[in-house]
């Protein structure tokens, strides 16, 4: 068990890049079980989540390969497919709930696919209905222990199908994606997630012969083919770092560079940013944060409204975020709701927030209004246990906004998520250290 103990109310400076996208490494890794031809995949993030499913690939029978920092080959020509059905399996595949997507490709090309209900974040209701509505809808065949818990599909051959997604589930499109590319005929994926990652996740698979078009759009069409070959993929910064970032810039009074973001696969992030008064300025293709002294007053709507920002599937803004965008307010001038529609849990860490001084009144399950201190009022340090990934972060930033010396217990949440987040955020000038307990 880890602890983070954080000295508050120190201004950072510097520049900081962002690590590899762990939500795209997730599927990209997946993939790799669709060809027995190598793929080389660069920019992988070093980071909890993505090594356990490395660690899972590996015991399915991938040769895996570290050619260097965050790159690393991947052949799956020798599969020990008897390893699904294992009692380890399903040890490891709960420990993972991204393990989910290793099922649409081993059952486009093994016929079968296994998968062990996963864990992941306890914040709310995570269906996955989606993922196999849509291979039953290309021919498998699904079963379900209860008393396992354990999920299996199956199929002599998959035939491609037209179907409308009850819910744009990232997860789902991509291991519906990943099944439909070897299946037999045409699939047509209607309300399809298009987020950044599963754009770059078609673009890999068609590099490596997939034929999939509306790449970027709600709808898909997907061309079967025979047989996937090898290649090489670099995966995208992860925007919801460059996020985390911003907000902590903003939080701290900083001026921070957050280097090589990409730009153009960050949609809404910065202008959600700017509504609450954070300059956010593009260099290049950095983000360049100056020191706020004078602190950020939130927009209201033109009407004269309270701001409401809420999370929406892409183009929408993120629902990851939306736990920065909270904790930013706390010390914004101005007040805004923050409506958390997809997860019902994910609010819950906002008394964490209260015991150190923060004024949020929380609604319900799903709404939470903030009333910023602008600066005038600090929050207090205190001792804090990290619930999940992302309000983990977010309570580390109010940490080292606030006055004094904060405990955060319950860290291996947020190295599920951030790589080596303690010496990079020490390179900019945090006063953060890691203790073994």
């Amino acid at each position: 068990m880890g602890v983070f103990k954080i000295e508050g109310g120190h201004q950072l400076k510097g520049s900081i890049k962002p690590q590899g996208a762990k939500n795209e490494a997730l599927q990209i890794l997946c993939a790799v079980l669709l060809t027995p031809e190598k793929i080389t995949i660069n920019n992988i993030p070093d980071i909890v989540d993505v090594n356990k499913l490395i660690s899972l690939l590996k015991k399915l029978g991938v040769k895996v390969v570290r050619l260097s920092q965050g790159t690393y080959s991947f052949q799956a020509d020798n599969l020990n497919l008897e390893y699904l059905e294992s009692d380890e399996f399903k040890v490891d595949g709960r420990g993972l709930r991204g393990s989910i997507m290793i099922v649409g490709p081993l059952l486009a090309r093994f016929g079968r696919g296994y998968i062990p209900k996963p864990g992941g974040d306890k914040i709310g209701r995570r269906r996955l209905d989606t993922h196999f509505e849509g291979f039953i809808k290309l021919g498998a065949k699904f079963g379900y222990s209860k008393e396992d818990q354990f999920y299996g599909v199956e199929a002599n051959k998959l035939k491609g199908a037209y179907m409308l997604l009850e819910e744009a589930s990232v997860t789902g499109t991509a291991n519906i994606v990943m099944a439909a590319v070897l299946a037999e005929g045409q699939t047509t994926i209607y309300n399809a997630a298009c987020e950044p990652y599963l754009q770059q996740l078609c673009k890999m698979l068609n590099r490596m012969g997939a034929i999939i078009s509306g790449v970027g759009s709600n709808m898909l069409i997907i061309d079967g083919v025979d047989s996937l070959g090898g290649t090489e993929h670099t995966m995208l910064p992860d925007m919801i770092e460059i996020g985390s970032w911003i907000g902590l810039a903003a939080m701290t009074k900083s001026e921070l560079t957050i280097k090589d973001v990409s730009w153009d696969d960050l949609g809404l992030i910065p202008n959600v940013f700017r509504k609450l008064g954070i300059t956010v300025e593009k260099q290049g293709d950095d983000i360049h944060i100056p020191a706020h002294t004078n602190g950020y007053e939130i927009q209201n709507f033109i009407d004269g409204s309270i701001l409401t920002i809420s999370d929406a599937p892409w183009p929408g803004f993120t629902p990851d975020l939306l736990s920065i965008i909270l904790v930013v307010a706390t010390q914004a001038r101005g007040s805004v709701l923050i409506h958390q529609k997809m997860f019902e849990s994910r609010l819950f860490f906002v008394d964490k927030l209260i015991d150190m001084g923060a004024k949020i009144i929380l609604c319900d399950p799903h709404r939470a209004t903030v009333i910023g201190h602008d600066f005038k009022s600090t929050l207090k340090a205190t001792t804090m246990t990290s619930p999940d990934i992302r309000a983990g972060v977010s309570l580390l930033i109010a940490a080292l906004s606030a006055k004094g010396t904060s405990t955060i217990m319950n860290i291996e949440q947020i190295d599920r998520g951030y790589e080596n987040i303690d010496e990079r955020l020490r390179a900019i000038g945090a006063h953060i250290e890691r203790i073994d307990v």
